[in-house]
């Protein structure tokens, strides 16, 4: 995964909601396969102690282009997710379904307003 995390991981691992965003570009003529493979993680990992949201959402005006919206309750479930053995699969396809690495940012909690 290309990472432009804004957080290290120790800054994520801490308390309070973390907030994760993915972007994935499906090689062409393999849109299909990632739309079935980004949808397929959307129960587990909600199913998952510390999620709060997740949510995939493909680009209608560029079709294979994903958005990927997480929300997490702490660092501690955000850390247990990636090593989930959902994501674990998912990712191990990555390269051949994806037509670059995918782009994560992680956010630590909100600073208070």
């Amino acid at each position: 995964m290309t990472d432009e995390t804004t957080a290290t991981t120790s800054d994520a691992t801490g308390a309070g909601v973390i907030t994760a965003i993915a972007r994935l570009q499906a090689r062409p003529g393999l849109e299909a396969e990632v739309r079935a493979q980004a949808l397929s993680l959307v129960a587990p990992t909600r199913a998952e102690a510390g999620n709060i949201s997740y949510r995939a959402y493909e680009d209608p005006s560029a079709p294979g282009a994903w958005v990927i919206l997480e929300e997490w309750a702490d660092g501690a479930s955000w850390e247990a997710h990636l090593a989930s053995p959902h994501l674990a699969g998912a990712l191990s396809r990555t390269a051949a379904l994806l037509a670059e690495a995918p782009v994560l940012r992680v956010f630590p909690p909100a600073l208070p307003s």
